[in-house]
């Protein structure tokens, strides 16, 4: 058991100084006085908190934990995720997915490395698919899927709007989403789709025209990467009044490319996208390939598995967004988004996923699942083969 003491905490809500208790993985009390002590309680660990701030655990929806690309060629495969680089940029929780190589790759190779994170004892899920339609599954169908595997919770990316698509037509896209919707009503699941986006024009055409020719709602699909240029997101700012809308934590700022990530949530916020609407992810171990005009590969980048923590500290610092804004965005909207019940905030009953920040805003301590694996800055835990 862990008692922390005295910390300013956030869960998003500010509730200003607590104490907070945890046992058995879990959050047991958040109150302003929690009178134990290690005389009172033999075994708890007291741990003095003053002048910390207590977060809900980071929650990365989008993260290619078993490696990804490809599209230059088998040298430009990227390498997994390793444990230490999602403790370092304050993720607590995974959502692993396949990309652009559902050929080579399949749902086996993620499913087999969200077993390998949670025995490392953080929190994972994952969804089936790729960007192909039909999409590549683990049981024949994303319903069966989604329904029989515990890990599994939605379907994802499928690609839209992109020269990589395997151009899914309406019904199809329908289909998948019914598909996903009923695994999920029946294994007490999320049952979203995630769907990546090109570039092309009238990226979100697509998913307009699944809900106005069915049953399904805004809130079954999760478009991502919706800062892809800034023409995608000025169309992100009119879906986004819809439905959730995810931004890619890219590095750099070029107005030809990719829009900063938090200048595009700012963005957003400005356009009157409610803040629960918003999510942003690293794509971390992802593939970001650059193409020429004629769609020629030209070089090959990485997505930073500690990007979403970059982002959420420039929209403190640089923007001054209210810390319970920012962590709705990299916490309790994603656990809302993905119905994990057990996430996205600090309060009796939740999983025990706490980070520490101190002044600078800089990760001074975290837990997952009750498990203390980074302490006053350093790495406690790695991955069974980091050095």
């Amino acid at each position: 058991m862990l008692l922390i003491k005295g910390a300013e905490v956030y869960a998003p809500e500010y509730l200003g100084r607590q104490d907070i208790l945890t046992g058995g993985g879990k959050i047991l009390a958040v109150a302003r006085e929690i009178p134990l002590s290690g005389k009172s309680l033999p075994g708890l660990e007291v741990l003095d908190a003053g002048g910390l701030v207590a977060v809900p655990g980071f929650i990365d929806g989008h993260v290619h934990v078993a490696g990804s690309g490809g599209e230059g060629g088998p040298a430009t495969r990227t390498p997994e995720l390793q444990l230490g680089d999602m403790l370092k940029g304050g993720v607590t929780t995974v959502i692993g997915l396949l990309g652009t190589d559902g050929f080579t790759r399949n749902p086996e190779s993620v499913l087999m490395k969200v077993k390998g994170l949670r025995s490392e004892g953080v929190s994972a899920w994952m969804l089936t698919g790729a960007y192909q339609v039909p999409v590549p599954t683990l049981l024949g169908d994303v319903g069966r899927d989604i329904s029989l595997i515990e890990e599994v919770i939605g379907v994802g990316e499928v690609a839209l709007a992109d020269h990589r698509s395997s151009g899914p037509t309406v019904h199809e896209l329908i289909r998948l989403a019914v598909h996903a919707r009923i695994g999920g009503m029946l294994g007490g699941k999320a049952g979203i789709v995630n769907l990546h986006l090109g570039n092309r024009k009238d990226p979100f055409a697509l998913i307009y025209q699944a809900v106005e020719q069915s049953d399904l709602l805004f809130s079954q699909f999760l478009p991502t990467h919706c800062n892809r240029t800034p023409s995608v997101l000025e169309e992100a700012k009119k879906y986004g009044l819809n439905g959730p809308v995810d931004i890619t934590s890219y590095p750099g700022n070029s107005r030809k490319g990719p829009v900063d990530a938090a200048e595009a949530i700012m963005e957003l916020l400005g356009a009157g996208v409610p803040v629960e609407n918003i999510t942003t992810t690293s794509d971390g171990c992802g593939s970001m390939p650059v193409f020429d005009e004629q769609g020629n590969y030209v070089r090959m980048g990485m997505g930073s598995p500690d990007a979403v923590f970059a982002t959420f500290k420039k929209l403190l610092t640089g923007f001054g967004l209210s810390r319970e804004k920012a962590l709705k965005i990299v916490s309790a909207n994603p656990a809302r988004i993905f119905k994990l019940q057990e996430k996205g905030s600090l309060r009796a009953g939740k999983d025990a996923d706490i980070l520490l920040l101190n002044e600078k805003n800089e990760l001074h301590f975290l837990m997952a699942n009750g498990e203390v694996m980074v302490r006053e800055g350093r790495l406690l835990k790695k991955g069974t083969f980091e050095k």
